[in-house]
């Protein structure tokens, strides 16, 4: 028997989801923090780089912490596949997050992981 992969499981491989892996990044990452989120990230390997979204219950409500969380998983594919390979990366959202438009999110995001060299430089 043959199991077909739905379009939702390509994406599973570029979010971070072992705990193990999360309290790595937690204690040996180095942090970024904007207005928006925090940023932890860890050089892992040579492997595809993988992104944990942490929204603890501090944020707010469900439906809040659920918003964060969607947010920050469309930006995180729609920038994967710019990711440098090997890295495992933790964001935290702030709660002024979800209030702000997507395209600030988005610069902000970039900002962050260009001035952190997590971005694959692309040859002109």
């Amino acid at each position: 028997m043959t199991i077909r992969q739905g379009p939702r499981r390509r994406h599973q491989s570029m979010f971070l989801r072992v705990s193990r892996e999360i309290e790595k990044v937690k204690r040996h990452g180095h942090r970024v923090s904007t207005h928006f989120f925090n940023l932890l990230f860890f050089r892992k390997s040579d492997s595809i780089s993988q992104v944990g979204i942490v929204v603890g219950r501090r944020f707010g409500i469900a439906v809040r912490r659920n918003r964060a969380k969607r947010i920050f998983r469309e930006l995180v594919r729609e920038t994967h596949k710019d990711l440098a390979p090997g890295y495992a990366l933790l964001v935290f959202p702030k709660r002024d997050a979800i209030m702000e438009p997507f395209d600030d999110l988005k610069t902000a995001w970039l900002g962050s992981l260009r001035k952190q060299r997590l971005l694959e430089s692309k040859p002109l």
